[in-house]
């Protein structure tokens, strides 16, 4: 699995989601935030992110895309893309089975990417109005691919060194908590680990968004990234910090 891996797992993902979506409308929310420094400091981030859910009656679609990109007076310092698609086959009001695809392509972390399937069983331990807690506890199949990134001494990526791609069983471990604290705030947060032999994942991010029309809200988020055994020289932690545009898709 090589650099085609993101356009191959978007495919199956779109193809994936695309069925359902020609019977029944979809709904979500669409992320935007840009970053432009000039002058003394020159510098550009962006990062975009879409999460849109389809429920019925028995199943329950969720498809979500993340992008990341950065760039200082003179090269990039960030690019990162991610993707994934669940789907839940209800089996009680609170009880699900899920089969879930997730994939993850970076050209500046210790991994090249990163692609999980995976199944297991989600319940939703508090479902009201104010507050929604889920959590999923699933096994799956890993294959990854280790890179070392030799950079000059300003810090510019000159090239990259791909290692063997690994494949090796997981354990996987999520949750989604939405709070509403009013009608116009809400927090969130997003938790996934996936454990293998060589590595556990870690990815968490918490947002707190303030609506400004029924439309339109700002976010401010924070989202932690961690690898237990990355290759050497690599950190084993990553942070990111945004303020977004969030758009609600209904």
């Amino acid at each position: 699995m090589k650099s085609s891996l993101l356009p191959t797992l978007l495919a199956a993902v779109l193809l994936s989601a695309l069925a359902p979506a020609a019977r029944a409308q979809w709904s979500g929310k669409a992320e935007l935030g840009l970053l432009s420094a000039t002058g003394n400091t020159e510098s550009t981030a962006a990062n975009a992110k879409l999460d849109m859910v389809h429920d019925s009656a028995r199943w329950k679609h969720t498809f979500g895309f993340a992008a990341l990109y950065s760039k200082g007076a003179e090269f990039s310092t960030a690019e990162r893309y991610e993707a994934r698609y669940q789907i839940d086959d209800k089996i009680t009001d609170r009880f699900s089975w899920f089969v879930a695809l997730r994939g993850e392509a970076d050209r500046f972390s210790a991994f090249a990417y990163q692609a999980t399937v995976s199944t297991g069983a989600s319940y939703k331990f508090i479902d009201n109005p104010a507050t929604q807690l889920s959590a999923s506890l699933g096994a799956g199949y890993r294959r990854s691919q280790s890179q070392e990134l030799i950079k000059s001494a300003a810090g510019e990526v000159l090239d990259r060194i791909k290692g063997e791609a690994d494949n090796e069983p997981v354990a996987t471990l999520s949750s989604a908590f939405e709070h509403r604290f009013t009608e116009t705030t809400k927090l969130t947060n997003k938790f996934l680990a996936e454990s293998g032999s060589d590595n556990t994942a870690v990815q968490d991010d918490i947002a707190l968004a303030v609506n400004m029309t029924q439309s339109f809200a700002l976010a401010v988020g924070f989202g932690i990234r961690y690898n237990s055994d990355p290759p050497p020289l690599a950190q084993t932690t990553d942070t990111l910090t945004t303020v977004n545009l969030v758009y609600t898709i209904k």
